[in-house]
């Protein structure tokens, strides 16, 4: 069965949803979108290893040739949740507008693998001397299991690696670190027109809240880094849920929230400032509050300067390597030996919102690149 077209196969990604997400009515499986991408690989030659990370997740390592060393193309395989009706067209369905190929996971990542692929296609008939590695990866917009299993795993990649997130062509070498962290408090339910007669757990995520605000302030003044675009820290009040009903003393809240630490900032001590405020706080309200990450903070990343894959990044895109506020897989790229470095063509700033778009005139630059950094480190590697 031939292999679809570009257009075709970002149209069949797109189709396929792959939702993760830390609440459970949206959270889906990435199953069928591996599944999707180890048929195409496997068809071209590639020897595909499917991962089961845990029910329903899963990894794609599909090499190309063998040895050590070589390239690492790494993505994510999931998206964010979405609003429908905040829409213009339909996120699941590839649809071109003004240029522009919209759909969810356009930009912010499964049209990076047709990309891959369209890119390797014409190249396989020659010797590879050393592997190329396309890397599909699970609940990279949650938990990050999937690069976090990877990591832990300990098995060598390869000798370089390249994550196509949203940079505009631009080579990344450092970004922040990622927090997402849940506040639960319980109170004690009531009737309304009496609030003696409970305990608000509203009322103390209001002053929680309140405080977190005011650490938020306290840290942008404390730390700036200008490289980057942000050059603070960044706390966000992702969602919060509470109550059930106008009428009855709210007893049980929870939040969730997400903190990005600068280098040099430590997760646990800002845990341990977040704690300080709210120990006080429980025993005002007389509420218990409980305190923890939703997942295992991604480190902050930064590759140096002068290392090979990025002075090559930066001779072939003509931009010197930059700073970006948002996290990815990188770091545990690191922790397996790779030079690491973010290079993709959609923009972060269309990303997570609804019409999230890749630019047509961004792919076949992109096809030429990832051409380009195939030729250095497998068909040609010194």
């Amino acid at each position: 069965m031939p292999l679809p077209s570009l257009k075709d196969q970002f149209a069949a990604l797109i189709a396929t949803p792959s939702v993760s997400c830390t609440q459970a009515d949206w959270d889906q499986s990435n199953g069928p979108v591996i599944e999707l991408l180890a048929g195409w690989l496997s068809d071209l030659g590639f020897s595909c290893e499917i991962q089961t990370i845990e029910p329903g997740k899963f990894n794609l390592l599909a090499s190309y040739g063998s040895g050590p060393g070589g390239l690492v193309l790494a993505g994510h395989s999931d998206t964010v949740p979405f609003d429908a009706a905040l829409w213009q067209t339909d996120p699941l369905k590839l649809t071109e507008v003004d240029g522009r190929w919209v759909g969810l996971g356009a930009c912010d990542m499964k049209g990076f693998f047709a990309l891959v692929i369209e890119a390797v296609r014409p190249l396989l008939e020659q010797p590879f001397k050393q592997p190329l590695i396309i890397l599909a990866t699970c609940d990279e917009e949650s938990s990050m299991s999937g690069a976090r299993a990877l990591a832990e795993a300990g098995r060598p990649l390869g000798r370089a690696a390249v994550i196509g997130e949203p940079t505009g062509l631009k080579p990344i070498r450092l970004h922040k670190g990622v927090m997402m962290e849940r506040i639960d408090i319980l109170g004690q339910s009531g009737h309304s027109s009496n609030p003696a007669l409970g305990r608000s757990a509203l009322d103390a995520m209001h002053e929680a809240m309140g405080e977190l605000m005011q650490l938020r302030r306290q840290w942008q003044q404390e730390y700036r880094n200008p490289q980057f675009s942000v050059p603070q820290p960044t706390l966000n009040f992702g969602c919060i849920h509470g109550g059930d009903n106008p009428n009855r003393i709210c007893g049980q809240c929870s939040l969730e929230f997400d903190l990005r630490p600068l280098p040099g900032m430590q997760p646990e001590a800002l845990r341990a400032a977040i704690r300080q405020k709210l120990q006080p706080l429980a025993e005002r309200h007389e509420v218990s509050i409980d305190f923890a990450p939703l997942f295992p903070a991604v480190p902050p990343f930064e590759q140096v300067a002068d290392a090979e894959l990025v002075r090559l990044a930066e001779r072939l895109t003509g931009h010197t390597a930059q700073a970006v506020a948002f996290g990815t897989e990188a770091p545990y790229f690191q922790q397996l030996g790779c030079e690491t470095l973010v290079l993709g063509p959609g923009d972060i700033d269309c990303a997570h919102q609804p019409g999230e778009y890749l630019d047509t005139d961004r792919l076949m630059p992109t096809v030429q690149l990832l051409r380009q950094l195939i030729q250095h480190y497998c068909l040609s590697p010194r």
